[in-house]
């Protein structure tokens, strides 16, 4: 690792060059964060399940037509992406109402919502990635019209296929977020599915108890992150169901 070029450092990943042009390597850590940082611990084998799970669902997104920047996992804690250039934008759809929507909008935690609701945020840490409108992503120049149209476009295709995965296993997927890349093709551009989608980015709730199996349980101190994770990895096919806490993750290849 000390011999490849880092490209940027985040709160839970690592980007390197490449071995070709155009590559980049995701590199998933411990860290887990809440409160836009100001809660910070490492989980042991966090990195290793987002990696896992994130290549299942960006593989099941590619393979139904849903294009994301996913190539291939190299290893436990790294894959193979195409490099982009990401869109300032955190996307959220809401099934829902969970978190910030509730505070924000007093409605009460667990509602359903009558349909899914899209917000954006402008991917700023200094400013607590503001919830913007689509007013704001046109006047600054964040996004065109156009990129917004099929920025929602591919989130509610993610949302379906994501929905229907999870409900297959109990699970519930109150919201997530997903970013987006553009990719130029010539002379053409388009947006694809960028960073990660994993326990980290979706709310996840058990379907018949309501139990927690996202990383509300590290901002809400709900008990142990790994065994969440664990829990939807193994219902999700990727670590085998007799896997004994605090063992380690042993996945599925």
């Amino acid at each position: 690792m000390a011999r490849r070029r880092m490209v940027y450092e985040g709160k839970a990943k690592i980007l390197y060059e490449g071995p070709e042009p155009g590559t980049l390597i995701q590199f998933f850590k411990d860290d887990t964060t809440a409160g836009n940082g100001e809660k910070h611990a490492q989980i042991e084998g966090k990195g290793v399940l987002n990696n896992r799970l994130s290549e299942l669902f960006m593989t099941g997104l590619n393979n139904i037509g849903v294009p994301t920047h996913f190539i291939r996992r190299i290893n436990m804690r790294e894959q193979l992406v195409r490099a982009v250039e990401i869109v300032p934008l955190e996307i959220v759809v809401r099934n829902v109402a969970a978190g910030s929507m509730s505070k924000r909008l007093g409605i009460e935690e667990g509602t359903a919502l009558p349909r899914p609701i899209i917000e954006f945020y402008y991917k700023n840490d200094d400013l607590n990635d503001p919830i913007v409108s689509e007013e704001h992503i046109i006047a600054f120049g964040w996004a065109t019209q156009q990129d917004i149209d099929d920025m929602i476009s591919l989130a509610l295709r993610v949302n379906d296929f994501m929905s229907g995965m999870m409900m297959a296993v109990g699970i519930k997927l109150v919201d997530f977020k997903i970013e987006t890349g553009r990719v130029y093709e010539g002379d053409f551009q388009r947006l694809i599915v960028a960073d990660e989608i994993s326990p980290d980015s979706c709310r996840l709730w058990d379907i018949e108890t309501g139990q927690k199996l996202d990383k509300d349980v590290f901002r809400r101190d709900l008990g142990s992150l790994t065994d969440a994770y664990t829990e939807v990895a193994r219902r999700l096919g990727v670590m085998p169901r007799n896997t004994s806490s605090g063992s380690g993750p042993k996945l599925v290849h």
